[in-house]
């Protein structure tokens, strides 16, 4: 079994467009889809941060599934014409301390239900469309992307 970490998918119910005072910079959008996401994800029984954290490329919370620990990383891309922009969105294992230090792979092992608790809050919301998810060979090809997270 296959479970796809990375997701696209469209929603205009975010700011895409003001700019805040606390961003790290001009772009750094998804503080409210973060904690709308986090909220989204408590209300079915799943653990998350408090507050989202920042980095220069947008957004990210930690949330676990079963007995693992997630980050859930957020980024806006524009679009290049009139239409909305996509939310470009990763999900990705926390490895701790010992990880870190031995260098494992925060893209290993990532358990059906991490993607699956992600996927049924955002599916579930009229504000959200074009759900898209990829694995990691296919996520630079847009045209490959699943409606589901996992793949038999």
């Amino acid at each position: 079994m296959t479970v796809r970490r990375n997701l696209i998918f469209q929603s205009e119910a975010f700011n895409t467009s003001e700019r805040k005072d606390y961003f790290i910079n001009d772009c750094c959008f998804g503080d409210d889809l973060a904690r709308w996401l986090m909220e989204q994800l408590r209300t079915r029984g799943v653990q998350t941060d408090s507050e989202p954290g920042q980095e220069d490329f947008g957004w990210y919370f930690t949330f676990r599934a079963g007995e693992t620990s997630y980050c859930f990383i957020i980024s806006y891309r524009p679009s290049e014409d009139s239409k909305p922009g996509d939310w470009m969105c990763v999900i990705e294992r926390e490895t701790g301390l010992l990880g870190w230090i031995f260098h494992w792979s925060r893209k290993r092992k990532i358990q059906p239900d991490a993607a699956e608790a992600i996927h049924a809050a955002l599916s579930s919301s009229p504000q959200i469309s074009g759900v898209r998810w990829f694995t990691d060979e296919d996520f630079r090809i847009e045209e490959n992307g699943q409606t589901t997270p996992i793949a038999a």
